[in-house]
């Protein structure tokens, strides 16, 4: 597949007429992945399991379903991953409107997001690989004048290390995450993640409506199917009730708990979330120091194009995208730091996701 990806995704141009480049890192560990340029998109993540080369990330092969697709498969989001409702905010007095590209809302930053743009390659080296992006005033009606960057490296002990950094002239809203969808058995295996067990160290959610905007106050998980702090299936209370009835499934943003947030975690190893395939072979742990996390099922995933030339069906990936919590902009009462980034800060996250072979 790595080879292919080279020579398939380059060969029909991106967005502004050239070919996407690609960049692969390897470690001593003999894992793989790849990115992109375009949506400086995480294409390929490839574990030695049991004596096989692994592919664990759903991803494309060209750069036309690379166009046609609305799943954002591994690419990065900004400047606002989630929602924003009715596509606009307040602040300080003044009322800002954004590109709409959900209905009324704006999702993923708005209609020509940075998932959708060239990112200039300013680093790269074995292991590790920088992409940079500039977001002009007005952007998507987003204010302020910003850059962004967002390093991937590849560590020996099979973790992937996300850490993103970004910097305006204006007060405005930035949340970025990777929007990688995750299948522990095999992104081509055909193999749905209902079974993959998954636990959440979060004791509250958002309720959101069916468009996936929040009701507006965090609910407690106790007594819920959105109680994932004792490892379950995703199956297991699939559908039980109103809240996932509304859009098939989970979609929904948590809360995580601070004692696991990564400062801390670091020194435990207690990880904010992790899956483990459902043979027991392969698990990923999170790690992060963003406030939430949106577990989302693949609940719309069905007719995304695949690496194969057909499609992928409904839950066979899923995401744990780190993040604020949807709408933030709107709502400065939760117990969260501000998603506004003001001049002279510096908007500085990382994510780290973690590969745990348990079969050899």
């Amino acid at each position: 597949m790595m080879n292919s990806l080279f020579e398939t995704m380059p060969q029909s141009p991106a967005y502004d007429g050239q070919s996407a480049k690609l960049v692969e890192l390897s470690n001593a560990a003999g894992m793989q992945v790849v990115f992109m340029d375009i949506g400086a998109t995480w294409l390929s993540c490839v574990v030695p399991v049991a004596g096989e080369m692994r592919e664990v990330l759903l991803g494309l092969s060209t750069m036309e379903d690379f166009k046609q697709h609305g799943s954002y498969l591994g690419v990065t989001v900004g400047r606002y991953a989630n929602r924003i409702a009715n596509s606009q905010y307040s602040w300080q007095g003044e009322t800002y409107h954004l590109n709409g590209n959900q209905g009324t809302h704006c999702l993923h930053g708005g209609k020509d997001g940075w998932s959708h743009r060239r990112w200039d390659i300013v680093a790269q080296s074995k292991q590790k690989v920088e992409f940079s992006i500039f977001s002009a005033d007005g952007d998507q009606g987003f204010p302020g004048n910003a850059t962004a960057s967002v390093t991937y490296e590849l560590t020996d002990d099979n973790q992937v290390v996300i850490s993103y950094k970004a910097s305006t002239d204006k007060a405005t809203p930035l949340n970025m995450t990777n929007h990688a969808y995750f299948n522990l058995l095999g992104a081509e295996s055909g193999a749905d993640i209902l079974d993959h067990k998954l636990q959440v160290n979060a004791d509250y959610y958002l309720p959101t409506t069916s468009e996936g905007i929040p009701l507006g106050e965090l609910a407690s998980v106790e007594n819920t199917s959105f109680d994932f702090r004792t490892a379950k299936t995703v199956r297991e209370e699939l559908l039980a009730d109103e809240q996932q009835k509304n859009c098939k499934g989970y979609d929904h943003s948590f809360l995580l708990d601070d004692r696991y947030l990564l400062d801390n975690s670091r020194k435990t190893g207690q990880s904010v979330a992790a899956v483990e395939a459902p043979d027991a072979s392969l698990s990923m742990q999170v790690f992060t120091d963003k406030p939430a996390i949106q577990f989302y099922g693949g609940n719309f995933l069905e007719g995304t194009p695949n690496r194969k030339g057909s499609t992928y069906k409904q839950y066979q990936g899923l995401a744990l995208e780190t993040q604020f919590l949807p709408d933030s902009p709107n709502h400065a009462d939760w117990p969260q730091e501000s998603c506004m980034t003001l001049p002279g800060e510096e908007y500085a996250f990382t994510t780290v996701y973690k590969f745990n072979v348990l079969a050899s």
